[in-house]
């Protein structure tokens, strides 16, 4: 999720909400990234959400849903806001809440 949130502010940094109306990549970009964070989302145990009770987890769901299955008809509008005003806030949330996170061990224990 915090991977996806930072590339959203990324992609959205220096550009205007009118980029994108003229940019469909940048539509794209920013489509997909928030639509990782919500399957992200979704796919968080329980003790993970635990937390970061504080998260409105199931606005994040519900905007991934929406971006699945009615993408063709996404408020650029809605999708602008959420780059630029909710993102940064989740970023600043997950840091906190994984700031201690146990990493799992990658491969075979010795």
């Amino acid at each position: 999720m915090l991977d996806a949130a930072r590339d959203v502010m990324g992609f959205v940094s220096e550009r205007t909400r009118a980029d994108l109306d003229s940019d469909a990549m940048l539509v794209r970009a920013v489509s997909h990234a928030i639509l990782e964070i919500g399957e992200a989302a979704a796919r968080t145990t329980d003790a993970g959400r635990a937390r970061a009770s504080h998260l409105p987890w199931g606005q994040i769901v519900g905007m991934r849903n929406v971006l699945v299955h009615v993408y063709w008809a996404v408020d650029r509008d809605r999708l602008w806001r959420t780059a630029t005003e909710d993102v940064p806030v989740l970023v600043s949330l997950l840091e906190d809440a994984t700031r201690d996170w146990p990493l799992e061990e990658s491969g075979p224990s010795e």
